[in-house]
């Protein structure tokens, strides 16, 4: 076992010395003319400031919550919630930084080559600093945590410093709380930075677009520097915290589903203790080992991507990354699967339910893998602009706001079937082959190579970023061209870890539930919840409801935000020599109230994801708690492909036009007004609600694992 972990190990720190490297490699690279660098500073000394800022508020909260774990739940859960809480805030800084670096030097490059292929290299090395880092931190500190506590345990007494709970298995305590630190910092990250980035953007649209006919990120119009910053704290920062919050979450469910199993089977297996307990060793290497291998499929990955000499299709190298990582993964966890279980005893295999023996959690992790593209090819064909509806949703346009606003309903609509049915059918069959650990196994498998899922979303913020300098500097049209091929290419690899983040969460939180309801059944006893009972039903409802008005209270946020933005931007605008372009507008301003208005509403909804299980918990017990879980499950992933997929069309629908591929109806038409409606309405959709669904429902299995014993010990009405 501490071999597996010592290799894990071993890989986590090659990606993270490899992050090192792509680093000082980024650093090295030249900012370009005089007006670049300086408008470089802004951004990077803007985003500092936000991070700073916004981490004051999460130190605080962090603290108070460690302690609370540490004197009430289990003396060492407080310090591995920290741990996850560092992990977190690691990955969002080095992300954020390695961004605000390459943005500029990605813009300086299409300038000095007027090449696709070596602006894509520098973008994507940018990019491959946050996805190693996401997977590579991740990992690393789950490892860390088994080192120093003895690994995973499926029986191990614990206690808090100033009280006792019943039963606490203190090993896969310290795994949800290293889980929900990661959690944690991942929703005030996703929540404060999308309000940040979204109230920037969309007051820019309005101001540049609508209120004063300007050109897009338009260096006059202060809202646009602020949207630049918006593009590192949420997109890179919140994205690799979200990133990193899913892949810990499915690896922890995988770990605690082999504890579940453990305990489920320890009775019949009296005679044979020794062999059940091999079959659980056996069950919690292979999730630490087919992470490892993936993490190393992606660093062979994008290496390869980023040494070769690229085509002037980003999209295609982008894709041969994705391939190269995700088959490598394959392979690895099929070597490592009969290394691993080929020893397995054949009675404990056949009680377990595995259908194909030691290839059954490979299989499932193939499943996962297969699904994760599938949805990403999905999300693929209905927002980007080589495929049929966001080029129909263009063509809409000419008919009026009205029109672009229903038909991008009707593409996010319809674009959410196809994608939970890949997702109902891969947790069927994944549970058919090999039960529960293989739903978690699947739900791993899909974020086994995150590393290379990550690194290429985080291509598009800083191709974006790339191409707002470039305009903003006022660099020749070509070079805007090169990037706004990048941007768009971006944008659908945004959509597509959208999808997958979305898709691992589906998985994910089933594996959690199970765990969940596993925890408070008594040893012997089904696990069953009992979906006809009221109780479930109530909690059922209220927590599909719960989802509606957390996306209402995040809508609501930035939209209210971005309103004050744009009359601010307005009054900016009107000092003299501001319009004319003698004056620079007073950038630290309009800084100032994005960052007022992101972190003063962003405690309550990052809050109350955990105060929800809680609350329910101690006053209607362990059953509503289930209910509230499955119905928020229920209602969250649709609801967040549809706000995804028709965020990212509308996107892009309004890029298809500035591209004059719509033939009479460039810049300033009437189509593109339209179009830029609808993307302020997408805005919100894709970047503020649909990301932070995902998380909603993840941190609340995860709070609802860590106190179930808790609420069994504790209800007011039972």
């Amino acid at each position: 076992m501490i071999i597996a972990w010592i290799i894990a190990l071993c890989i986590s720190l090659l990606a993270l010395y490899q992050v090192s490297a792509n680093f000082r490699s980024i650093k090295k690279m030249r900012e370009g003319t005089e007006e670049m660098a300086e408008m470089a500073r802004i951004i990077r000394s803007g985003a500092n400031t936000f991070m700073k800022t916004e981490y004051r508020i999460i130190v605080i909260v962090v603290l108070l919550l460690a302690l609370i774990f540490s004197f009430f739940v289990e003396k060492t859960s407080g310090i591995t919630f920290l741990i996850g809480a560092l992990m977190s805030s690691l990955v969002c800084v080095i992300g954020m930084k390695s961004a605000t670096y390459a943005n500029v030097r990605t813009a300086n490059r299409a300038r000095e080559t007027l090449s696709i292929g070596e602006t894509v290299k520098t973008a994507l090395c940018g990019g491959s600093i946050s996805g190693l880092s996401v997977q590579g931190f991740g990992l690393a500190g789950l490892v860390l945590i088994l080192l120093l506590f003895g690994g995973v345990n499926a029986q191990s007494d614990g206690a808090g410093l100033f009280f006792k709970l019943g039963n606490v298995n203190a090993s896969v305590l310290r795994i949800t709380t290293y889980s929900l630190g990661c959690s944690l910092v991942a929703m005030f990250n996703r929540v404060a930075g999308g309000n940040y980035t979204k109230a920037a953007d969309i007051s820019a649209d309005i101001l540049a677009k609508i209120r004063h006919d300007m050109p897009e990120d338009d260096s006059r119009v202060p809202n646009v520097i602020a949207d630049f910053i918006g593009d590192n704290v949420n997109d890179i920062a919140g994205n690799c915290s979200d990133l990193l919050e899913s892949f810990v979450a499915t690896l922890s469910a995988s770990l605690m589903v082999a504890v579940i199993l453990f305990g489920r089977h320890a009775s019949s297996s009296a005679e044979h203790p020794e062999l059940l307990s091999d079959a659980f060793t056996r069950t919690t290497i292979y999730p630490i080992l087919l992470a490892a291998f993936g993490l190393l499929g992606c660093l062979i990955g994008l290496t390869y991507a980023a040494r070769k000499k690229m085509s002037d299709n980003p999209s295609r190298e982008l894709n041969l990354a994705t391939w190269i990582s995700a088959g490598l993964t394959v392979v690895f966890g099929l070597i490592c699967a009969p290394i691993v279980f080929g020893k397995m005893d054949p009675q404990v295999v056949a009680a377990y339910g595995w259908k194909a023996g030691w290839a059954s959690p490979w299989i499932c992790s193939v499943l996962g893998i297969l699904s994760g593209i599938a949805i990403g090819s999905i999300t693929e064909y209905y927002t980007s602009t080589d495929f049929k509806p966001t080029r129909k949703l263009a063509e809409i346009a000419t008919e009026g706001e009205a029109f672009v606003v229903t038909k991008g309903d009707a593409i996010g609509s319809r674009s959410v079937l196809l994608p939970v049915l890949v997702i109902g059918l891969s947790l069927f069959i994944s549970g058919k082959i090999c039960g529960t650990y293989g739903i978690a196994v699947a739900a791993l498998g899909m974020l086994a190579f995150v590393g290379a899922t990550v690194s290429i979303d985080a291509f598009g913020p800083i191709a974006d970023n790339a191409g707002g300098l470039a305009e903003s500097c006022h660099l020749p049209h070509n070079v805007r061209e090169i990037t706004d091929k990048l941007d768009a290419v971006g944008n659908t690899t945004a959509a597509i870890g959208k999808g997958f983040a979305i898709g691992s969460a589906a998985f994910a939180t089933v594996s959690l539930i199970v765990s969940y309801v596993g925890n408070y059944t008594p040893a012997g006893e089904d696990m069953v919840l009992n979906i006809a009972s009221f109780v479930v039903v109530a909690g059922g409802i209220i927590g599909g409801a719960l989802v509606e008005y957390f996306a209402a209270m995040l809508t609501d946020n930035t939209i209210e935000s971005a309103k004050q933005m744009a009359d601010e931007g307005d009054r900016l605008l009107s000092e003299p020599g501001v319009l004319e372009g003698t004056v620079r507008p007073d950038y630290n301003r309009m800084i100032r109230l994005a960052a007022q208005q992101a972190l003063r509403k962003m405690l309550v909804p990052s809050i109350l994801a955990m105060f929800i299980p809680v609350i329910g918990g101690f006053l209607f017990g362990v059953e509503f708690v289930g209910g509230l879980l499955i119905g928020a499950t229920i209602v969250a992933i649709p609801r967040a492909l549809f706000m995804g997929n028709s965020g990212g069309a509308f996107d892009n629908a309004k890029k298809y036009i500035e591209a004059g591929s719509l033939e009479g109806h460039g810049k300033g038409s009437s189509a593109h007004k339209a179009a830029v409606t609808g993307d302020t309405v997408g805005d919100t959709r894709k970047d503020v609600v649909g990301v932070a669904l995902d998380i909603f429902i993840k941190t609340m299995s995860t709070v609802a694992n860590t106190l179930v014993s808790v609420f069994s010990h504790f209800t007011l009405i039972r």
